[in-house]
Protein backbone atom coordinates (compact mmCIF):
# COMPACT_ATOMS: atom_id res chain seq x y z
CA UNK A 1 0.00 0.00 0.00
CA UNK A 2 1.31 3.49 -0.90
CA UNK A 3 0.45 6.28 1.23
CA UNK A 4 -0.75 8.19 -1.87
CA UNK A 5 -3.90 5.96 -1.26
CA UNK A 6 -4.88 8.24 1.61
CA UNK A 7 -4.01 11.47 -0.06
CA UNK A 8 -0.81 11.63 1.44
CA UNK A 9 2.89 11.96 -0.52
CA UNK A 10 4.15 8.49 -0.68
CA UNK A 11 6.80 9.22 1.94
CA UNK A 12 5.11 11.58 4.13
CA UNK A 13 6.78 14.06 6.36
CA UNK A 14 4.16 13.49 9.65
CA UNK A 15 1.30 11.30 9.35
CA UNK A 16 -1.92 12.53 11.16
CA UNK A 17 -2.43 10.35 14.82
CA UNK A 18 -5.74 9.37 13.62
CA UNK A 19 -5.14 7.96 10.04
CA UNK A 20 -3.08 4.84 11.05
CA UNK A 21 -5.76 3.36 12.67
CA UNK A 22 -8.61 4.35 10.48
CA UNK A 23 -6.72 2.92 7.29
CA UNK A 24 -6.52 -0.46 9.71
CA UNK A 25 -10.23 -0.24 10.46
CA UNK A 26 -10.91 0.66 6.69
CA UNK A 27 -9.01 -2.63 5.40
CA UNK A 28 -10.69 -4.58 7.75
CA UNK A 29 -13.92 -4.04 6.99
CA UNK A 30 -13.38 -5.16 3.40
CA UNK A 31 -11.51 -8.21 4.32
CA UNK A 32 -8.20 -6.65 2.99
CA UNK A 33 -4.72 -7.48 4.46
CA UNK A 34 -1.88 -5.13 3.87
CA UNK A 35 1.09 -6.92 3.31
CA UNK A 36 3.36 -3.86 3.11
CA UNK A 37 3.79 -0.17 2.70
CA UNK A 38 5.64 1.46 0.44
CA UNK A 39 8.60 2.76 1.37
CA UNK A 40 11.17 3.54 -1.26
CA UNK A 41 13.82 6.08 -1.75
CA UNK A 42 17.29 7.01 -2.82
CA UNK A 43 19.41 5.08 -0.51
CA UNK A 44 22.42 5.57 -3.18
CA UNK A 45 21.81 8.98 -3.72
CA UNK A 46 25.32 10.72 -4.03
CA UNK A 47 22.87 13.49 -2.23
CA UNK A 48 23.95 12.73 1.82
CA UNK A 49 21.31 15.01 2.73
CA UNK A 50 18.98 13.49 -0.03
CA UNK A 51 19.61 9.85 1.93
CA UNK A 52 18.67 11.32 5.53
CA UNK A 53 15.77 12.90 4.46
CA UNK A 54 14.58 9.24 2.98
CA UNK A 55 15.73 8.14 6.42
CA UNK A 56 13.63 10.71 8.68
CA UNK A 57 10.41 9.87 6.56
CA UNK A 58 10.94 6.09 6.84
CA UNK A 59 10.78 6.92 10.72
CA UNK A 60 7.72 8.14 10.40
CA UNK A 61 6.22 4.87 8.07
CA UNK A 62 7.39 2.50 9.96
CA UNK A 63 6.08 3.89 13.50
CA UNK A 64 2.74 3.84 11.99
CA UNK A 65 2.62 0.20 10.40
CA UNK A 66 1.88 -1.16 13.63
CA UNK A 67 -1.26 0.84 14.26
CA UNK A 68 -2.13 -0.09 10.46
CA UNK A 69 -1.78 -3.47 11.25
CA UNK A 70 1.29 -4.64 8.93
CA UNK A 71 4.52 -5.15 9.76
CA UNK A 72 6.76 -4.60 6.32
CA UNK A 73 7.62 -1.93 4.39
CA UNK A 74 9.09 -2.36 0.37
CA UNK A 75 12.29 -0.41 0.07
CA UNK A 76 14.72 0.23 -2.77
CA UNK A 77 18.12 0.01 -2.41
CA UNK A 78 18.82 3.18 -5.08
CA UNK A 79 20.86 4.31 -7.67
CA UNK A 80 23.23 6.49 -8.40
CA UNK A 81 20.97 8.54 -10.89
CA UNK A 82 20.30 11.98 -9.10
CA UNK A 83 16.76 11.98 -10.75
CA UNK A 84 15.12 8.79 -10.66
CA UNK A 85 15.62 6.07 -8.20
CA UNK A 86 14.09 3.60 -11.14
CA UNK A 87 17.08 4.56 -13.32
CA UNK A 88 20.51 2.67 -14.08
CA UNK A 89 23.87 4.80 -13.68
CA UNK A 90 27.07 3.59 -14.57
CA UNK A 91 28.17 4.32 -11.16
CA UNK A 92 26.24 1.92 -9.33
CA UNK A 93 28.80 -0.81 -9.50
CA UNK A 94 31.45 1.26 -7.88
CA UNK A 95 32.75 0.80 -4.39
CA UNK A 96 31.41 3.93 -2.89
CA UNK A 97 28.10 3.46 -4.48
CA UNK A 98 27.82 0.11 -2.57
CA UNK A 99 29.35 2.03 0.78
CA UNK A 100 26.50 5.06 0.69
CA UNK A 101 24.05 2.34 0.35
CA UNK A 102 25.01 0.04 2.79
CA UNK A 103 25.38 2.39 5.25
CA UNK A 104 21.92 4.01 4.76
CA UNK A 105 20.33 0.48 4.71
CA UNK A 106 21.77 -0.16 7.98
CA UNK A 107 20.31 3.13 9.39
CA UNK A 108 16.97 2.10 7.86
CA UNK A 109 17.35 -1.40 9.64
CA UNK A 110 18.47 0.20 13.15
CA UNK A 111 14.78 2.13 12.44
CA UNK A 112 12.85 -0.99 11.59
CA UNK A 113 14.38 -2.39 14.77
CA UNK A 114 13.17 0.02 16.47
CA UNK A 115 9.60 0.34 15.33
CA UNK A 116 9.94 -3.73 15.66
CA UNK A 117 8.88 -3.85 11.57
CA UNK A 118 10.95 -5.46 8.41
CA UNK A 119 12.33 -3.71 5.44
CA UNK A 120 12.01 -6.10 2.14
CA UNK A 121 13.96 -4.41 -0.73
CA UNK A 122 13.69 -5.74 -4.08
CA UNK A 123 16.56 -6.44 -6.38
CA UNK A 124 16.46 -4.77 -9.77
CA UNK A 125 18.71 -4.48 -12.58
CA UNK A 126 18.47 -0.33 -12.53
CA UNK A 127 19.77 -0.39 -8.83
CA UNK A 128 22.91 -1.04 -6.81
CA UNK A 129 21.75 -4.09 -5.82
CA UNK A 130 21.05 -5.58 -9.17
CA UNK A 131 21.16 -9.54 -8.43
CA UNK A 132 20.36 -12.70 -6.28
CA UNK A 133 24.01 -12.51 -5.67
CA UNK A 134 24.35 -8.78 -4.29
CA UNK A 135 21.31 -9.39 -2.33
CA UNK A 136 22.74 -12.03 -0.51
CA UNK A 137 25.72 -10.01 -0.04
CA UNK A 138 23.83 -7.20 1.55
CA UNK A 139 21.51 -9.29 3.86
CA UNK A 140 25.15 -11.33 5.34
CA UNK A 141 26.87 -7.55 5.84
CA UNK A 142 23.87 -6.40 7.74
CA UNK A 143 23.05 -9.57 9.56
CA UNK A 144 19.77 -8.33 10.96
CA UNK A 145 16.35 -10.41 11.17
CA UNK A 146 14.56 -7.08 10.20
CA UNK A 147 16.13 -7.14 7.12
CA UNK A 148 14.34 -9.18 4.32
CA UNK A 149 13.68 -9.58 0.40
CA UNK A 150 11.24 -9.15 -1.81
CA UNK A 151 11.43 -11.15 -4.96
CA UNK A 152 10.04 -10.01 -8.39
CA UNK A 153 12.03 -11.95 -11.43
CA UNK A 154 10.34 -9.53 -13.85
CA UNK A 155 13.04 -7.50 -12.71
CA UNK A 156 16.42 -9.86 -12.62
CA UNK A 157 17.06 -9.89 -15.97
CA UNK A 158 20.35 -7.76 -17.35
CA UNK A 159 20.78 -7.48 -20.92
CA UNK A 160 21.24 -10.80 -22.75
CA UNK A 161 20.12 -13.07 -19.80
CA UNK A 162 16.64 -14.17 -20.80
CA UNK A 163 18.16 -17.30 -22.32
CA UNK A 164 19.33 -17.93 -18.99
CA UNK A 165 15.83 -17.59 -17.35
CA UNK A 166 15.82 -20.93 -15.38
CA UNK A 167 19.40 -20.55 -14.05
CA UNK A 168 19.16 -17.11 -12.64
CA UNK A 169 15.63 -17.93 -11.17
CA UNK A 170 17.05 -20.95 -9.67
CA UNK A 171 19.65 -19.23 -8.56
CA UNK A 172 17.45 -16.08 -6.95
CA UNK A 173 15.49 -18.84 -5.08
CA UNK A 174 19.01 -20.75 -3.73
CA UNK A 175 20.60 -17.63 -2.76
CA UNK A 176 17.72 -15.19 -1.11
CA UNK A 177 14.77 -17.92 -0.91
CA UNK A 178 15.18 -18.05 2.78
CA UNK A 179 14.67 -14.40 3.42
CA UNK A 180 11.55 -13.62 1.18
CA UNK A 181 8.66 -12.59 2.75
CA UNK A 182 7.22 -10.15 -0.35
CA UNK A 183 6.44 -11.47 -4.04
CA UNK A 184 5.44 -9.67 -6.78
CA UNK A 185 3.94 -10.62 -9.61
CA UNK A 186 4.51 -8.80 -13.39
CA UNK A 187 6.04 -9.62 -16.73
CA UNK A 188 8.43 -8.51 -19.04
CA UNK A 189 8.95 -9.36 -23.15
CA UNK A 190 12.28 -6.95 -23.62
CA UNK A 191 15.48 -7.68 -23.25
CA UNK A 192 17.37 -5.64 -20.97
CA UNK A 193 14.19 -3.92 -19.70
CA UNK A 194 13.03 -4.35 -16.44
CA UNK A 195 9.05 -5.79 -16.41
CA UNK A 196 6.20 -3.42 -17.06
CA UNK A 197 3.60 -5.91 -18.19
CA UNK A 198 0.51 -7.66 -16.29
CA UNK A 199 1.48 -10.99 -15.02
CA UNK A 200 1.09 -13.95 -17.81
CA UNK A 201 1.46 -11.54 -20.95
CA UNK A 202 5.09 -11.99 -21.06
CA UNK A 203 8.40 -14.39 -21.45
CA UNK A 204 8.25 -14.89 -17.57
CA UNK A 205 8.36 -18.56 -16.42
CA UNK A 206 5.30 -18.50 -14.16
CA UNK A 207 5.67 -22.24 -13.84
CA UNK A 208 8.90 -22.49 -12.27
CA UNK A 209 8.22 -18.69 -10.23
CA UNK A 210 5.48 -20.42 -9.01
CA UNK A 211 6.68 -23.67 -8.21
CA UNK A 212 9.35 -22.41 -6.45
CA UNK A 213 7.60 -20.03 -4.33
CA UNK A 214 5.21 -22.79 -3.50
CA UNK A 215 8.45 -25.06 -2.26
CA UNK A 216 9.33 -22.10 0.05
Amino acid sequence: MSMACANLPEMPDQIPAELPGRIRREVSARGITIASVTGTFNMSHQDVERRRMGLRRLRVLAEACPQMGTSAIHVCTGTRDPNSMWRYHPDNGSPESWRDMAACMREAVDIARQANVVLAFEPEMSNVVDSARKARRLLDEIGSPHLKVTIDPANLFHAGELPRMKEILDEAFALVGRDLVLAHAKDLDNDGEAGHKAAGQGVLDYDRYLARLSHL
